[in-house]
């Protein structure tokens, strides 16, 4: 969804350097949406998002656009669009033989019946208790092993927690297991997470298994955190493989 003056992010993709096989636009009344960036010395960051025409993705809005997503192998949906658009497209995308990975940021609690089709949910480690309903007080608050069995014991097909400079849990019906994260100098994080969840729907999509499509995830992330910038510090699979090989 994009405003009238989202020129440059049209041409973007008009242009060829964002891979997409189509381009389905909708203008609104309302500004692109914004953010506004809070960088630490440590590469950590802090933001403030304007969500604008995000928030004109209602229900309708997910309706008439339903020929674009119904057919897909892998839906990849974040809750930067009002949850309840969000929750619809889920459902009706699963119900048509779509994967559904659910990022749920900005967190909210989630029902099961939602949780049901996400495989697989992505959430952090703070997005992970708001999504269970609990506090930082919760016993397993930073027993990440075991937010991540919970979440899947509450109805999730299958459970990311992602970790930052730790890595990230899965958990699913193998059980839960770690992935670690490369040793990396970090110089920005903005924008890693939605370069891991993207890697993981490409990798998913193309047919690998959830643990190699975190760990390949993981390796973009690290590429991503070196870098300053959102997009601008995403690597294409070429350099992403080189750094694995690179890493050892």
């Amino acid at each position: 969804m994009a405003d009238a003056r989202a020129a440059g992010g049209e041409d973007r993709i008009a242009d060829g350097r964002s891979h997409h096989r189509g381009r389905r636009l909708a203008e609104a009344d309302r500004p692109t949406g914004t953010a506004i960036i809070l960088l630490t010395p440590d590469g950590e960051n802090s933001i403030v998002v304007s969500p604008g025409a995000n928030h004109a993705f209602d229900l309708a809005q997910a309706d008439r656009t339903e020929a674009a997503w119904s057919s897909a192998r892998v839906v990849v949906l974040s809750l930067e669009i009002p949850k309840d658009a969000a929750f619809h497209v889920a459902s009706r995308a699963a119900s048509a033989g779509a994967r559904v990975i659910l990022n749920a940021a900005p967190s909210t609690r989630i029902d099961g019946e939602i949780l049901a089709v996400c495989d697989p949910l992505i959430v952090n480690e703070h997005e992970a208790l708001e999504v269970l309903g609990v506090g930082a007080d919760d016993p397993d608050a930073e027993h990440y092993d075991r937010l991540a069995e919970r979440l899947h014991e509450a109805g999730a097909r299958s459970v990311v927690v992602t970790l930052g400079g730790d890595g990230a849990v899965i958990a699913d019906t193998d059980g839960s297991s770690r992935v670690p994260a490369y040793r990396v100098r970090a110089v920005d994080t903005t924008g890693a997470g939605d370069a891991f969840v993207g890697a993981v729907a490409g990798e998913l999509a193309a047919g690998a298994t959830l643990r190699d499509a975190v760990r390949f995830a993981t390796a973009v992330s690290a590429v991503s955190v070196q870098r300053v910038g959102a997009q601008s510090s995403y690597a294409d699979r070429a350099e992403v493989e080189a750094f694995i090989a690179s890493a050892g």
